[in-house]
């Protein structure tokens, strides 16, 4: 919860961008030490402008986003300013994530999905895609730039637009429709139900093979889960989805 929610000019004045190098520089000398003492692809994280703001103007989760919507509609020259430093300081921490070391960076869009197509277009995909030009502007494309847009069945068209390498889905879109929307000429990443881990170890398997053939027609598929893992999943389900994944991919 945010005590001192961003809802006046005043409270954005107040409202400061942290030197990601300095305020954050446990996180760069995290993965510094990742990088050097595991042998493992190493993916930094930021979330996403729109996610961030509606944290930032709501003070908290919320069910309908309404102070979000209100200064969309009611104050769009607010609203923007907000995004512009919240754009800024995602790219900021994102460039400091890779010159630590970090070898593909992930946007993360928790709440896009309550956006309609018309809304995105004008409120968050400027804002991602400025982001995305920026980082491949500073590193070129050695970095992948992923964007997970959360709940996005209705956005994809658009959410391509974003230029970003790889989008990743979360699992209320059947993957053959995300294809099919998206185009065969993206990278998908996704889609299994988190909560699918909670299955029987040939369930999960036959859930993995369902996903994996039916991303076949892309030019490019990271398996995932369509979000986080939950702190009660099972280990024997990670365990078999991992493996299921290395066989059926190996085929």
């Amino acid at each position: 919860v945010i005590e001192n929610p961003v809802r006046t000019r005043k409270d954005l004045d107040r409202l400061r961008v942290p030197d990601p190098d300095d305020e954050l520089g446990y996180v760069m000398e995290t993965i510094k030490l990742l990088r050097r003492d595991l042998k493992v692809p190493l993916i930094g994280f930021s979330g996403a402008p729109f996610t961030l703001a509606t944290y930032a103007i709501e003070g908290g989760s919320s069910k309908n986003f309404l102070n979000t919507k209100r200064m969309m509609y009611q104050n769009p020259a607010l609203y923007a300013d907000l995004m512009d430093k919240l754009t800024d300081s995602v790219q900021a921490y994102l460039a400091a994530q890779i010159r630590a070391g970090a070898q593909v960076v992930q946007i993360f869009d928790s709440w896009v999905g309550v956006l309609d197509p018309t809304d995105f277009i004008e409120f968050e995909l400027p804002y991602v895609a400025r982001i995305v030009a920026g980082l491949r502007g500073e590193f070129g494309r050695e970095v992948p730039i992923i964007y997970f847009a959360n709940n996005s069945a209705s956005l994809l068209r658009e959410v391509k637009k974003t230029k970003a390498d790889v989008i990743g889905i979360d699992w209320r879109i059947d993957m053959a429709d995300a294809v099919k929307q998206i185009g065969k000429r993206i990278t998908l990443q996704g889609n299994l139900d988190p909560l699918a881990l909670f299955l029987p170890p040939d369930k999960i398997r036959e859930r993995v093979a369902d996903i994996l053939l039916k991303a076949k027609p892309l030019r490019g598929h990271v398996f995932n889960l369509g979000h986080g893992v939950v702190p009660e999943t099972p280990v024997e389900g990670v365990r078999a989805v991992v493996d299921a994944v290395h066989e059926l991919s190996a085929k």
